[in-house]
């Protein structure tokens, strides 16, 4: 059985999620494909771009359903920038837009402008530092460092019990969600050096069995 499938529907950081993969030796499947991606025992969903066009596609491919499915029957997901925003209900991106639902909450942009009236760039793009909020297996071993992001939506979680991780952009960013199989990230692991990879192998951990509380 493969161990990781990165679900490939067009819009996602696939060379660099497969080649961080590849770093730490995990066997893996990149794939659109249903029945291929039924054969790994845990799922990667990255995304760049819009909310709306991710969603449409994967509705329009049954991936949405797939992942749900996946989901239900307790196999590990962990979603990366867009694909973390894609966990959760809606997003405000382009009118709303309903997500998988697999997380309480929904995603909105950056005002762009302090509560004193200070104007700051959107996107969030850069290094910016972890703040730990709750134990998870996730985050065991890994150090409060800096990690990469860019995005100019963030979410507001239903359950603030679902953040694991925070940063600071004006706002809280929720920057690591996860509840039960559920997984993500904010920012890019792959592109987070060695904080970011330590979160990768852990992921590659819970998979298997060795991260499991």
């Amino acid at each position: 059985m493969t161990m990781i499938g990165i679900i490939d529907y067009g819009m996602g950081n696939l060379y660099s999620v497969s080649k961080a993969l590849e770093r730490l030796g995990c066997p893996y499947v990149l794939s659109g494909d249903k029945e291929e991606l039924e054969q790994a025992r845990g799922l990667i969903l990255p995304g760049v771009g819009s909310f709306r066009d991710a969603m449409h596609i994967l509705n329009e491919t049954g991936l949405a359903a797939f992942i749900r499915s996946a989901v239900e029957n307790g196999t590990p997901l962990l979603g990366i920038c867009l694909g973390m925003q894609l966990l959760f209900d809606e997003s405000e991106e382009n009118g709303p837009t309903k997500g998988l639902g697999l997380l309480r909450g929904r995603a909105v942009r950056f005002p762009g402008v302090t509560k004193t009236g200070e104007p700051y760039k959107v996107p969030h793009m850069g290094w910016n530092r972890l703040r730990f909020r709750r134990p998870s297996p996730l985050l065991r071993g890994v150090e409060e460092g800096h990690v990469y992001f860019v995005h100019s939506y963030y979410v507001i979680p239903g359950d603030e019990d679902v953040v694991l991780a925070s940063s600071e952009y004006d706002v809280d960013v929720p920057a690591v969600v996860g509840r039960g199989c559920v997984f993500g990230t904010q920012f890019h692991p792959e592109k987070s050096g060695a904080v970011g990879m330590s979160i990768l192998n852990n992921y590659v951990g819970i998979v298997t069995g060795r991260r499991n509380g």
